[in-house]
């Protein structure tokens, strides 16, 4: 099922969130056509992504369910690594899976970039040999302190010391690259959340943006 979009007008001073736009402003009542460049509908940009269209990237969802289907921002969430066709190689108690469904709506965080030419021929190779080591069979499984993250981060460090750069610690991986997305989603569901109940949402801007 598609993600249907959330769109945002710009009109009395105030953010106004909805899913079709509005002839009028919800809030003075006034037609938006011809009110100017700020009222006329842009489209949030989804901070989700089809895992399985994802090469070479760590991803993220939630562990029952997905983002925008009951998330309440507090549950577990699970990761994986996708190799370059967006299989996604993750670690739970039953060992690696290597998943073709199911990642359709994730956090996506690019781990490979397009001048890496020897790291795009090599890392489906690196990613299946990593993964069959002992290291990740499932009695070693823990869910706290040895899992799903723990794997990824190896995996990701494991490429990091073999180009000899330096590793990273997971409070550094998550500050650098995870939080900051995180945070968007967080925004993206609320808006969600707010619009499934509401057909507008309605936010005051700051004092230096009340410029329309």
């Amino acid at each position: 099922m598609a993600e249907a979009a959330i769109l945002r007008v710009r009109h009395c001073r105030a953010d106004i969130f909805c899913r079709r736009p509005p002839a009028r402003c919800p809030a003075c009542g006034r037609p938006l056509r011809g009110a100017g460049l700020p009222a006329a509908p842009l489209r949030l940009p989804s901070p989700f992504r089809h895992g399985h269209r994802q090469p070479r990237a760590f991803l993220l969802r939630p562990t029952a369910g997905t983002f925008l289907g009951g998330y309440d921002g507090k549950s577990d969430l699970h990761v994986g690594i996708t190799n370059s066709h967006g299989v996604v190689y993750n670690y739970n108690e039953e060992g690696i899976h290597r998943a073709e469904t199911g990642w359709e709506q994730c956090i996506s965080i690019p781990l490979v970039q397009p001048d890496m030419f020897g790291l795009l021929q090599e890392w489906d190779k690196l990613l299946e040999e990593f993964s069959v080591g002992e290291a990740w069979l499932p009695h070693r499984y823990e869910e706290h302190d040895y899992n799903c993250y723990t794997y990824a981060l190896a995996f990701i460090n494991s490429v990091l010391a073999a180009q000899g750069k330096q590793q990273m610690s997971k409070s550094e991986f998550t500050e650098k690259f995870v939080i900051p997305q995180t945070k968007k989603v967080s925004k993206y569901i609320t808006l969600h959340q707010e619009l499934t109940a509401n057909e507008f949402y309605v936010v005051p801007l700051p004092d230096q943006e009340k410029r329309c």
